[in-house]
């Protein structure tokens, strides 16, 4: 039987990109979608949501929600474009009044208690919020799988931050203590993952809605990737989160305590292993340390083969 989960996503290219392959994959069935502001400013983040549903049109579509009303310090826009997905003009759409995020999320582990894998793709403001307007969830989520953080790698907002946890640093650090089941996937793992421009606009079943939105989207993406940080190709850092549900075995874990510094001058955001042998406070996470390649390609490749199938 498929995997429940529910991803909060702030659409952005590479975070798209994980969307389609979870909504491809036969052994994930996608129940929401809960936007929140990140790469983009938190409307656009609705708009995204229900744009990526609509272009992709999978058989079944998950709920959708639309994000809280928060502003952020910082976007991703250089990355991914002023709307998030490359500049490109998708048609119009009609939003339904959906529920908030933090109230879609609440709505749907009360619909599948014990059953729901969350995978946060962004900052983790709607998962604070949904667990602040019902603290009983967390002993109902089945797992969370958390991206955000950096230990050995540097920032990539600050020398010492992360995008996600610099976001909204007081909700990953709520969301750190609050005895979920976690996988946290730092950025020393997300970045590992580079696709070639080669590799990115020549995907499987090209004539399949997913291969033809995709393509659309990524050229900007190769451009910013390369103006950024020089390098061939773009990163692929939110396809980690569906990784981490769908091909675990891609990825080697450690149990650590981990915590955010949500205030200072150059260090707002920074995540703290406490790797010494004896720490202060017992592990919460299992923290990615290691991932095979090799594996995460081929997981890739192999679901983006569904799309021959159809939705």
């Amino acid at each position: 039987m498929p995997q429940k989960v529910l991803l909060i996503a702030d659409p952005g290219i590479d975070t798209a990109f994980a969307v389609a392959l979870a909504l491809l994959d036969q052994n994930l069935e996608v129940v929401g979608l809960a936007p929140t502001g990140g790469n983009i400013a938190a409307q656009q983040a609705t708009i995204n949501v229900h744009t990526l549903i609509t272009q992709l049109d999978p058989r079944r579509w998950p709920r959708l929600g639309s994000a809280m009303p928060v502003a952020y310090d910082v976007d991703g826009s250089d990355l991914h474009g002023a709307d998030g997905l490359g500049n490109v003009r998708f048609p119009e759409i009609s939003l339904h009044s959906p529920p908030t995020s933090d109230r879609l999320i609440v709505d749907l582990v009360r619909q599948h208690p014990n059953e729901l894998t969350i995978v946060c793709l962004g900052p983790a403001t709607a998962l604070a919020g949904a667990l602040q307007r019902d603290r009983t969830i967390a002993d109902q989520i089945r797992r969370l799988v958390l991206l955000g953080g950096a230990w050995h790698e540097p920032g990539n907002v600050t020398a010492a931050s992360e995008f996600h946890f610099y976001c909204d640093p007081e909700a990953a650090r709520a969301v750190l203590h609050s005895g979920l089941r976690i996988t946290l996937v730092p950025l020393d793992i997300m970045r590992k993952l580079v696709f070639s421009p080669t590799d990115l606009l020549q995907l499987p079943v090209p004539d399949s809605p997913t291969a033809q939105f995709l393509r659309k989207i990524i050229p900007f993406g190769i451009r910013a990737t390369a103006n950024a940080y020089g390098i061939e190709g773009m990163h692929l850092k939110d396809v980690m989160g569906i990784v981490a549900v769908s091909a675990p075995a891609a990825l080697s874990t450690k149990r650590y305590y981990v915590n955010v510094e949500t205030r200072g001058e150059l260090t707002r955001g920074m995540s703290i292993v406490d790797s010494r042998p004896k720490p202060a406070s017992p592990p919460n996470v299992d923290l990615a340390v290691g991932v095979d390649l090799t594996l995460v390609r081929e997981y890739i490749y192999k679901t983006l083969k569904n799309a021959d199938q159809g939705f």
